[in-house]
């Protein structure tokens, strides 16, 4: 039996690890959208995250709107915002010139990423003949630029496109190498991905933090359909929990906060002290997931 007295869920404020916390969001396409992207937004910026990221679209079609959003968090909220980059389908000028937007508009943090092609995800990636190759060199690119705030993604059940884990580890490195502050995971829902993906980080010599992924499951349907075209597998014990709640969201409700509050208090006395929230812009079980970890409103 694990003591309470050891782990970090059970220790009260005084006793308790500093956490680091991060939301994201993507862009709201409709007046509603928005009004409930901004909604979620106040709800958990006193949360005190240390930033807020906005998604970036595929090839850059929501380039505008990420600009508007993450200028306007920052300037209405005091939280620091992040804005996504990817390189698929842009020349080198085409990305350095969004890269040097952001820095004109005061963004101090980017979220770099190679990005799907447009076939979708699982499909080969070919760069822009005047592109840059692969996330490492867009991380390299942003550097050159400017002192930015970088971070990059990590896989903890390998990048559907990566040969074996020595590559997929390797690429991290590359990243990591050329500039990036830290790795933040894809969805995962087996701790022990994560915690395993971790250990080959480390015996790589790899030092930065990686933090996990967390995403709250609002509609498991949904998920499910995130997680299959981007090779995040679903547990069969976790798919069981949620089977006949298609049609009785309070139950439904019930059960992904049960499922997410044991993925997080695990993961924290396992002694992760950072997390990053896919909020998919919706606040309540972030909020909830916050509080589990110790994080109030107003309190640092």
């Amino acid at each position: 039996m694990l003591d309470d007295n050891v782990r970090a869920s059970r220790q009260t404020a005084d006793r308790r690890p500093d956490l680091q916390l991060s939301f994201e969001f993507f862009p709201p396409k409709t007046d509603a959208m928005e009004e409930r992207f901004w909604d979620s937004i106040a709800k958990l910026a006193p949360l005190k995250p240390r930033f807020v990221s906005v998604t970036y679209g595929a090839g850059g079609s929501t380039r505008e709107r990420t600009l508007r959003m993450v200028r306007r968090i920052t300037a209405d909220t005091g939280v620091p915002a992040a804005a996504h980059l990817t390189c698929v389908g842009a020349s080198r000028d085409e990305v350095d010139e969004v890269v040097r937007g952001y820095q004109d508009a005061g963004v101090k943090r980017i979220v770099a990423l190679r990005g799907d092609p447009p076939e979708g995800v699982g499909q080969p990636f070919t760069p822009h003949p005047d592109g840059y190759r692969n996330a490492a060199d867009l991380v390299a690119g942003i550097r050159r630029i400017g002192d930015f705030d970088i971070s990059v993604a990590a896989y903890p059940e390998k990048h559907p496109q990566s040969p074996d884990w020595q590559a997929d580890i390797d690429n991290l490195k590359r990243k990591l190498d050329a500039g990036a502050n830290r790795a933040i995971t894809q969805m995962f829902f087996r701790n022990a991905d994560y915690l395993r993906y971790l250990e080959r980080a480390r015996a790589a010599g790899i030092t930065a933090p990686i933090v996990p992924g967390i995403q709250p499951i609002h509609s498991f349907k949904q998920i499910s359909g995130f997680a299959a075209r981007c090779g995040a597998s679903i547990p069969d014990w976790m798919a069981e929990r949620f089977e006949g709640l298609e049609d009785d969201p309070e139950t439904h409700a019930l059960v992904a906060a049960a499922v997410a509050a044991e993925q997080v208090t695990e993961l924290l006395d396992e002694g992760v002290t950072e997390f990053h929230f896919y909020t998919l812009n919706r606040s309540n079980l972030v909020l909830a997931l916050g509080r589990l970890l110790g994080r109030r409103a107003g309190a640092e």
